[in-house]
């Protein structure tokens, strides 16, 4: 099971933008790479702080998670919340100041700054899947096309000559406090570290074509409405030898005619006659595996529930299959014929149609009221 993200960091859930912020930086520089060479654990220590400020730091993924805790993120086949080293310095680099490198540049992995070759990854690409609750608790392979940036036919690169590829210009001043080194992005090539020598009439200037490609996406059991799932390396291509982005999957759950979910349970309203309830009834309902006939006993009870178990939706955490619970319901007739009516002004008065509540028959707020009497 995945580590909490809050407890990663030293923080409760009520800490504020600023202190998540604190907190990173200081486990950052505590685990940086260039700190700790060699250290599996420490680089272990320095991703995972990493991606927990990847989430923490965005209100609408830090919503998410407080909600959903880690599977608002993860999906079985799909990248999961990891982050490589190129992710991290990428999006959170300018986050150390000038803790490493004198200015803002770093050494080592990724070859920021240092005199390594800096490696580019594409921008990631959003999409949004409308599943309905069946293929929610079944799961589904679906094929969606996907309109992306690639690098087109005939287009090659070189090292460019004014950061020889490190994709940063590194300058020394002389300053009132001494000499301050500073790295800024290499205005030649926008980072990439490469510069095209040659490219096909059709390609933007940085080489890329679009183009319209189907992607295969595996989605497990149990995905709830709003989860985000991310597909590796599906998002847009990066000039030269860059890394593709990602493709990062929203999920909207449609609405089911008949049923209604709550977390990993289901409810079903289910209407019945006078005649049903009083003699019992043999009926056919939905489920997201198909429609199954369950027994009413005779004498049922409007509000009664019945529990049909495992017939829920599947933990997408794999803690099992949650439950349909089938809410009776008895109908009154609005209108009744004039054979009806005299039925009814009969039994008026007998007793056995008289309420006569048992303490499992009773409503839920008698039942709290007797509790506390």
């Amino acid at each position: 099971m995945k580590e909490d993200y809050y407890e990663i960091l030293g923080l409760d859930k009520n800490a504020s933008a600023t202190e998540i912020k604190k907190a990173y930086r200081k486990m950052a520089i505590k685990y940086h790479p260039d700190k700790n060479p060699g250290d599996d654990k420490a680089e272990e220590m320095f991703k995972k702080s990493a991606e927990a400020y990847e989430v923490l730091s965005n209100p609408e993924k830090k919503a998410k998670y407080d909600r959903f805790g880690h599977q608002a993120f993860e999906g079985g086949g799909f990248g999961g919340g990891g982050m490589n080293m190129d992710d991290i310095f990428s999006q959170f680099g300018d986050i150390f100041g000038g803790a490493f490198g004198g200015g803002g540049g770093f050494s080592g992995f990724g070859g920021f700054g240092g005199g390594g070759r800096r490696t580019v990854k594409g921008s990631n690409l959003r999409i949004r899947v409308k599943l309905t609750l069946d293929e929610i608790a079944n799961g589904v392979e679906k094929k969606i096309k996907v309109k992306r940036k690639k690098v087109a036919e005939g287009t090659t690169y070189s090292t460019c000559g004014t950061c020889n590829g490190t994709g940063q210009v590194t300058r020394v001043q002389n300053t009132i406090l001494g000499r301050m080194q500073t790295a800024t992005t290499c205005s030649t090539c926008g980072g990439a570290g490469q510069t095209i020598d040659k490219k096909p009439g059709n390609a933007d200037a940085h080489g890329m074509i679009t183009t319209e490609d189907t992607v295969s996406i595996k989605i497990p059991a149990g995905v709830v409405d709003g989860m985000q799932l991310k597909v590796s390396g599906k998002g847009n291509d990066a000039p030269g030898n860059g890394i593709p982005g990602d493709l990062l999957v929203a999920i909207e759950e449609q609405d089911h005619p008949t049923l209604q979910r709550e977390g990993d349970n289901l409810h079903y309203d289910l209407y019945i006659s006078f005649s049903e309830a009083a003699l019992g009834a043999s009926k056919e309902i939905d489920t997201v595996t198909g429609k199954v006939r369950i027994k009413v006993e005779p004498g049922v009870q409007s509000g009664k529930i019945l529990r049909l178990r495992n017939k829920g939706i599947p933990s997408i955490n794999g803690y099992g299959t949650g439950d349909l619970l089938v809410h009776v319901n008895v109908w009154t007739p609005k209108t009744l014929t004039k054979e009806q009516r005299e039925f009814f002004e009969k039994m008026h008065n007998d007793e056995n149609f008289e309420p006569q509540p048992k303490q499992e028959d009773k409503s839920f707020f008698e039942k709290v009221k007797d509790m506390f009497s």
